[in-house]
């Protein structure tokens, strides 16, 4: 096994500390991967919690991932030893169902792994998966993504999560010229969807309870800004959206929001929510209007995601921390009070 330090909580309402955890040994098609950065992901902070399900601890967060090949099996033949790498929130699936072999591994049939708190079930002996606030991670080839030249690894890793999580859906409803999108919320997730989807084109409107981030909007490419407190701002865009990305994590009235779709018209949900929303069915049906949700992306639409960021020169608004201000870093998130992503030079470790 391989040895490697990390940051983890040993409970639900515990600090992080330094431990030590083991990493697998490198098998033929596995990649060993030296971590230089990782992301810190809202998912971090409700598992972390305990606030989705229960996990096994110690445990350590990230699956926003970037770092060097250090070594490869023998029989890898993607990824050489040197070469700049991500890790995403996956680390395998059965690569056999139909949905992996459409390029859908967050879908398979069998059972996908995170990259954290899972058990590989695929791997012979796999302990528990442990994330990315850690020295290296040693991933199967087919999971491990390819940063492109002239990207920032720092600011490469959020779009591990928050990049592909709104890339995937901006895509699949067909994001671009002549359509009108809407993102709800503009903290990590939504600046993502604000300047992907002004680089693919689409006219952008940011939907926010506030005007505090009216000017950053416009500096990610929105083209409109509304607040959602405001009355008669939110009236004035009735029926005016092809496709609203909600990355809001609350409770909130979705009829409200159906509402501002054009007919045929999508609600996305791409936020989390840990309590119900409460939909009225004649809310869609005047207008063929739908409610959908959406979960990160495939392996091979996560790398084309990165291949059109590093096109379009999207890249994440971050802010680095050092290992020791994770804490403190939690509570900001939890607070809003991160502008807009936090990435963890793992260096100081």
């Amino acid at each position: 096994m391989i040895k490697a330090k990390a940051r983890a909580v040993k409970g639900p309402t515990d600090k992080f500390e330094s431990i030590e955890i083991e990493r697998r040994d490198v098998g033929p098609k596995d990649v060993l991967i030296d971590i230089k950065f990782a992301g810190i992901c809202h998912s971090d902070i409700h598992t972390a919690r305990g606030e989705w399900r229960e996990i096994e601890y110690p445990f350590v967060p990230g699956h926003e991932i970037v770092g060097i090949v250090q070594e490869v099996g023998s029989e890898v033949t993607k990824h050489k030893v040197g070469d700049r790498v991500g890790v995403g929130c996956l680390v395998n699936s059965c690569g056999e169902c139909e949905y992996c072999l459409e390029g859908n591994e967050h879908y398979c049939k069998n059972g996908s792994v995170g990259t954290y708190a899972s058990h590989d079930k695929y791997v012979e002996g796999s302990p528990l998966t442990q994330g990315g606030y850690s020295s290296h991670v040693v991933v199967t080839e087919n999971f491990v993504l390819h940063i492109p030249d002239g990207m920032e690894m720092d600011e490469a890793a959020p779009l591990l999560c928050a990049g592909i999580t709104t890339y995937s859906p901006l895509r699949h409803w067909q994001a671009g010229p002549g359509k009108k999108v809407a993102v709800l919320g503009m903290g990590g997730l939504g600046h993502m969807a604000v300047k992907l989807a002004h680089a693919m084109g689409a006219e952008v409107t940011v939907l926010s309870h506030s005007d505090k981030k009216r000017e950053d909007a416009k500096e990610f490419g929105a083209d409109h800004f509304v607040n959602t407190s405001e009355e008669k701002e939110l009236a004035d865009v009735k029926s005016s959206f092809d496709l609203i990305i909600n990355t809001i994590s609350v409770n909130l009235d979705v009829n409200t929001y159906l509402g501002l779709l054009r007919p045929q018209g999508t609600l996305v949900n791409v936020g989390a929510p840990s309590e119900p929303l409460s939909v009225n069915v004649f809310s869609l049906l005047g207008g063929r209007k739908s409610f959908s949700g959406s979960n990160i992306g495939g392996i091979r639409e996560t790398q084309e995601m990165l291949d059109f960021c590093a096109e379009h020169s999207v890249a994440p608004q971050i802010e680095k921390i050092t290992a020791d201000q994770i804490d403190d870093a939690y509570e900001r998130v939890v607070n809003s009070d991160v502008r807009y992503r936090f990435v963890i030079d793992n260096a100081t470790l």
